[in-house]
């Protein structure tokens, strides 16, 4: 392990200061350029005889002939496998789309290939860095031989495919090589951050019965050592049936013992190597999991082929990277985000692993590792970028960010200030873009194109080959006006399916139930004239803090337990600016007062159960909680009233069953409102 020194800015180039404001010009594709993505059109035109000029051309063939475009991103990225020479979608019903019928390919293989290439195999694949900017390197052809090691020693012990296996660790270099070797094997994947309680690990992995759990003795964060062996010793107990448990060992000073959990760093070393096994396109790679918005929550399965297949288009296409570029995304590995940092490796793109603190040292640590690294590209949350500019630092003065040309902010949307701030104390000459995507398709919808000029406080377009609309509720299309984005033609990596969800129902209401065959995300949006796209928020009741999706039932089955609350409603709430604002409204119990002592509990033991995020911004008293005649919380009408909704648009009074509850919340939001919003307090 060797120490990566700082760079300073002595030689990033840092431009002069230009402010922007919304509708502005930020970025523009250099004239005498040539992206992949143009030599992508390019080669279509040819082979198809199409004269596409321009990124909606492009575009709109990409969901007008959509069978034929995805058919074109395998010929193009020559992507390996078997049988993907036939037609790319045999049956566009959404649900149940099939796609690349009778072929079969591995996402592990698609990574993989580049350990074999001569000019490559020596290059670095992942550069791992720690809070002491202590950093290690594996190569491509380490990366595979470590992998085919760990698969084979995930086969002696009995995984199969189909079998899962569930690992709970931070972002390190492991988490990458374990995603890689389950997925060779045809086995699936899960992940979940140890930052998550054991309550909520176990709410999740648990529904998977997984053959072999790996773990994790501790990591550093904030400067401080978390000795995770407790925690594991309760997931453990936890799963009974997971006799299979592997333990990476990351603290200096780790206990020799580790109860009941094996060493993989041996594994990864073996005698033995199980290369990728091909599986059917539509075979399941991996579960990530919903927010629990509405419960326990979902998990959402994904397949080989479509991952694979969007990994290319969405990475080496709209992202257009490649083996010159190195990824970094600050994101833990509970969010999505953390698996395209393995989607990147597809088009042989290095990248990043980092699990400390996104602030240890100074909050602007994220620039720092950009700098240490060379990161090409850096991906992160919106939320990140507001908490810099807030700080009052100037990156681009302090640190060598000349090799940084791409910035995905993504998670919420991007407020305008913090857009012009980043060109204006970050780098001028980058192109920066908001992108909008979600776990449901572990990539994204609207964001980011090399053809195209970017405006402040707009999203450049819908990606390719997904056929993004915004909606009225009576399924009319609109442009310049806000609605549900809804998209209107599949998308290969949409859900397979949702664990357990025999009879196909959770799947269907969580995305069908609103207009029939045709997919509701649950954003509202307002589409441009010219094709460009702006995201307001979420239209339905999940929070969203910081640009991490949480689900309101963690919450709730906390505050549930707590005799003295009789009912409660969470609610998040964007301000404009950038802002979120998270109360909590509680029922009280017949004769109990909010004080100091019931506040303090409640904020503990949410913040105990779940995460630090979880814990609300406000705790108010409320006379009573309106539910629907299926006692269902009414979250999303409510949350309608504080974004400036009158009752009757909000929601139907006559599905409350309880309606003397709701002027309270007219009242309370339009305060709000006055205060909040209009006089900026």
């Amino acid at each position: 392990m060797k120490t990566i020194e700082s760079n300073s800015n002595s030689s990033s180039g840092h431009e002069p200061r230009r402010r922007f404001a919304p509708g502005d010009v930020t970025w523009t594709p250099a004239p005498d350029g040539k992206p992949r993505m143009r030599d992508f059109m390019e080669a279509a035109n040819s082979r198809h005889g199409l004269t596409m000029s321009t990124y909606q051309d492009l575009h709109r063939w990409s969901v007008e002939e959509t069978s034929v475009f995805w058919e074109e991103i395998v010929c193009y990225f020559d992507v390996l496998g078997d049988g993907l020479d036939t037609v790319g979608l045999a049956n566009p019903s959404m649900p149940g789309a099939k796609w690349f019928e009778g072929s079969r390919l591995n996402f592990a293989e698609n990574v993989l290939r580049y350990s074999v290439l001569e000019e490559m195999s020596n290059e670095p694949a992942i550069l791992s860095i720690d809070e002491g900017n202590n950093s290690d390197c594996i190569t491509w052809s380490e990366l595979a031989d470590q992998v085919g090691s760990l698969a084979a020693a995930l086969h002696q012990r009995g995984v199969r495919q189909g079998d899962v296996v569930s690992a709970v660790l931070p972002n390190v270099p492991e988490a990458v090589i374990g995603l890689l070797a389950t997925a060779s094997l045809g086995a699936i994947w899960s992940i979940n951050s140890p930052d998550m309680s054991v309550d909520a690990t176990l709410d999740r992995i648990r529904q998977l019965e997984p053959k072999v759990l790996i773990g994790i003795d501790g990591y550093e964060f904030k400067g401080r050592r978390v000795d995770l062996s407790g925690y594991f010793a309760r997931v453990a107990e936890g799963l009974p049936q997971t006799d299979q448990r592997l333990l990476v060992r990351n603290l200096q000073d780790s206990p020799a013992a580790f109860a009941g959990f094996q060493d993989l760093e041996p594994l990864l070393h073996g005698h033995d190597r199980v290369r990728p096994v091909r599986v059917p396109f539509d075979h399941p790679l991996w579960v990530l999991f919903s927010s629990g918005t509405t419960g326990a929550p979902k998990g959402i399965v994904h397949s080989h082929g479509g991952i694979t297949l969007e990994s290319y288009k969405g990475i080496g296409l709209q992202q257009g990277m490649g083996p010159q570029d190195r990824y970094y995304v600050a994101a833990n590995t509970s969010w999505m985000v953390w698996n395209t940092l393995v989607n990147t490796m597809v088009v042989g793109t290095s990248v990043v692993t980092y699990a400390g603190s996104p602030a240890v040292g100074g909050v602007d640590r994220q620039f720092d590792i950009l700098a240490r690294t060379g990161a090409t590209m850096f991906a992160t949350g919106a939320a990140y970028l507001t908490m810099v500019e807030k700080s009052g630092e100037e990156p681009g003065r302090k640190f060598d960010l000349s090799a940084l040309t791409r910035v995905m902010s993504t998670g919420s949307p991007l407020p305008p200030s913090t857009w012009s701030w980043f060109h204006e104390a970050v780098k001028l000459d980058v192109h920066l873009g908001s992108d909008s995507g979600g776990t449901d398709i572990c990539s994204g919808f609207l964001g980011s194109n090399p053809l195209e000029p970017v405006r402040l406080g707009e999203l450049q377009g819908a990606c390719l080959g997904a056929a993004v609309e915004t909606w009225t509720p009576s399924g009319e299309r609109v442009i310049g006006k806000l609605g549900e984005m809804v998209v209107t033609s599949p998308m290969p990596s949409m859900p397979l399916f949702f664990w357990n969800d025999l009879d196909g129902q959770l799947h269907q209401d969580a995305y069908f139930d609103q207009y029939p065959g045709v997919w509701r995300h649950g954003d509202w949006i307002t589409e441009t004239e010219r094709g460009s796209f702006m995201v307001h928020g979420r239209s339905d009741a999940t929070l969203n803090r910081n640009g991490v999706r949480l689900g309101t039932a963690d919450i709730y089955a906390v505050v549930d337990d707590i005799p003295q609350i009789k009912q409660s409603l969470i609610l998040g709430i964007e301000i404009p600016g950038g802002d979120y604002y998270m109360p909590l409204f509680v029922e009280l119990a017949e004769g109990v007062e909010l004080d100091e002592s019931l506040i303090a509990l409640l904020n503990s033991e949410i913040r105990r159960r779940t995460t630090a995020r979880h814990v609300p911004d406000e705790i108010v008293v409320v006379p009573g909680i309106p539910v629907s005649h299926s006692n269902k919380r009414l979250e999303v009408p409510i949350k309608r009233l504080f974004l400036g909704f009158e009752l009757e648009r909000a929601l139907n009074v006559g599905s409350v069953a309880n309606p003397e509850f709701l002027q309270w919340f007219v009242d309370y939001a339009n305060e709000f409102r006055r205060d909040r919003l209009e006089n900026g307090n």
